[in-house]
């Protein structure tokens, strides 16, 4: 009598199962990688369009906002003749937030974030080089100025 061997082995479903689990690990750890990188360039970006409210907001005062007239996070930035953003935006990460921080004199100001990608080439450096990292984070510090 000849046995009809149709079908996988045990040991061929077990490679098979481990190979596919080994390639969904790699796919997501990719895939959070970009996920974080995006959030950077959203951080960015977002700099990008706050530096220009507040020069702006220069425009028109003379000096950029003290920080006792906060940045409404969030929410429309405007005064009672300008509004400079219809939504100034928040850190695209939940439980992360944008500072603002002017000088004395309110002729210049410090907009700072973390980026997650400490790899990052815009991450701020200490005067040695070394990457300044974020408070309580793995991400670096991230700062512009006008």
């Amino acid at each position: 009598m000849t046995a009809n061997k149709k079908g996988f082995t045990l040991i061929e479903l077990l490679v098979v199962v481990s190979i596919i689990g080994i390639l969904a690990t790699l796919v997501t750890a990719n895939l959070n990688a970009a996920r974080s990188r995006s959030r950077d360039a959203v951080r960015k970006a977002d700099f990008k369009n706050l530096q220009t409210a507040l020069r702006l907001y220069y425009n028109d005062s003379g000096s950029y906002p003290p920080l006792s007239t906060s940045i409404p996070w969030g929410a429309e930035w405007s005064t009672s003749s300008n509004v400079y953003m219809s939504k100034v935006p928040n850190d695209p990460l939940p439980g992360q937030a944008y500072t603002y921080a002017p000088d004395a004199a309110n002729d210049t100001f410090t907009l700072t974030a973390c980026l997650e990608n400490k790899s990052d080439a815009k991450c701020d450096k200490d005067a040695s080089g070394n990457i300044i990292a974020c408070s309580g984070d793995s991400g670096c510090r991230y700062s512009v100025k006008p």
